[in-house]
């Protein structure tokens, strides 16, 4: 530990010119008297290292002094490629691997290039977590199947099948927003106690039976080939398989085995695969609606983005008015319904009967509520709104 530390403060030096005792305690997390030791410990070791008395002095290195200590190891060339993505460095525990890969990086510059990657964290940041995302820790699990995916060691673990809250329906859906939240029809979201390649919670074939959560987990002998971070979630991918990260349970690496991983297997273009396979799983129905130009419009919005393409292709000729049917894939009924009322008077569905007549009820509901005079002013919660101005808080707006 203090090895890498005395390394990790010279190449702060070299990279930086000079630095305060606080200045480094502060990068280093160690206090100002062990800054100091470890400066007079690499004096002793014959490294040019002086202090600058005096006000905005603090320590440099003599001038023209290069360590040679700036080479990466495998797994700091690895993690400096994920820099990019501080969140997931930290998730994965490999946050100090990656510091020191920067410092390094950093101190091979030459001198007018040390401020780039300042310059350029300044300037430019990744948020990756979708908007209204809760907080939440990492994943127990994520930490030793990100050391088995580096190392290509097999892992043993348990893991718990997801299940539905009742027939038919799925909690916990994440719409475009990072928003989570209702019930929805998940239709095939396992194949085999696999997790597909999204936050959906249901599993295929278990329709038959409700108030279930998660089953309790099975021992699987697996070879981790990649991790997905998708909208603040994980998932783990095998040579076939994608898994939910946080439904792993007592992850055991086998760290005296490596498996011959197949040198053909693109991480990128498998995930998007089976992100594509199990979007349009999941549409197992349709819908006929009329959408007026208005709803036309709003139909990118409100569409699941796997049904989008279908609708387009399936639109008929404009009518007098402007109106145009088309056949939207649809999750399943329920869906449907919340689906089809963000349209407003916009839309208006043909078939199937049974939602049309839900949707006429709808309507009459919302006729009468809004026949009858508003609360009053006073009433917590309602009030005038219309002069409340842009309700969009988004940084930047």
């Amino acid at each position: 530990m203090r090895a890498a530390r005395l390394m990790s403060l010279v190449l702060l030096l070299q990279a930086r010119g000079g630095m305060t005792a606080v200045e480094l305690s502060r990068e280093l997390e160690v206090s100002e008297r062990t800054v100091h030791r470890d400066v007079l410990a690499l004096s002793e070791a014959g490294v040019p290292v002086y202090a600058d008395r005096g006000r905005g002095g603090g320590y440099r290195l003599l001038d023209g002094y290069r360590t040679r200590l700036t080479g990466l190891d495998r797994a700091e060339a690895e993690a400096l490629f994920l820099s990019g993505v501080p969140e997931a460095l930290r998730e994965m525990g490999l946050s100090e691997v990656a510091a020191t890969a920067r410092l390094k990086a950093s101190a091979a510059l030459s001198p007018g290039l040390r401020d780039a990657p300042a310059t350029a964290a300044q300037r430019f940041h990744l948020d990756a977590p979708g908007w209204f995302a809760s907080e939440r820790p990492p994943p127990a699990a994520l930490a030793p199947l990100a050391r088995a995916v580096w190392g290509d060691h097999p892992v043993t673990a348990l893991y718990r099948r997801a299940t539905r809250t009742r027939p038919g329906e799925r909690a916990d859906r994440t719409d475009r927003s990072g928003r989570t939240g209702g019930t929805q029809k998940a239709g095939q979201a396992e194949h085999d106690g696999r997790t597909a390649p999204d936050e959906r919670t249901g599993a295929a074939g278990e329709s038959g039976e409700s108030g279930r959560s998660e089953q309790a987990g099975a021992a699987r002998r697996l070879e981790p080939y990649g991790l997905v971070l998708k909208a603040g979630v994980w998932y783990l991918a095998t040579r076939f398989a994608i898994y939910r990260v946080d439904r792993f349970d007592e992850v055991e690496i086998h760290s005296g085995l490596r498996f011959e991983r197949d040198e053909a297997f693109d991480l990128a273009a498998f995930w998007s695969e089976r992100a594509a396979q199990f979007a349009g799983s999941l549409l197992t129905g349709h819908v006929t609606v009329r959408l007026s130009p208005a709803g036309r419009r709003a139909l990118p919005a409100v569409a699941d983005p796997a049904a989008l393409a279908s609708a387009l292709a399936s639109a008929g000729e404009p009518d007098g008015q402007g109106w145009v049917t088309f056949r939207l894939p649809v999750e399943s009924p329920e869906v449907a319904y919340s689906q089809i009322l963000r349209f407003g008077p916009e839309a208006e569905v043909v078939g199937p009967p049974g939602l049309r007549t839900r949707l006429a009820e709808a309507a009459t509901r919302l006729r009468d509520l809004y026949a009858a005079p508003p609360a009053p002013a006073d009433t917590p919660g309602t009030g005038d709104t219309s002069d409340t101005g842009d309700t969009d808080d988004a940084p930047g707006r």
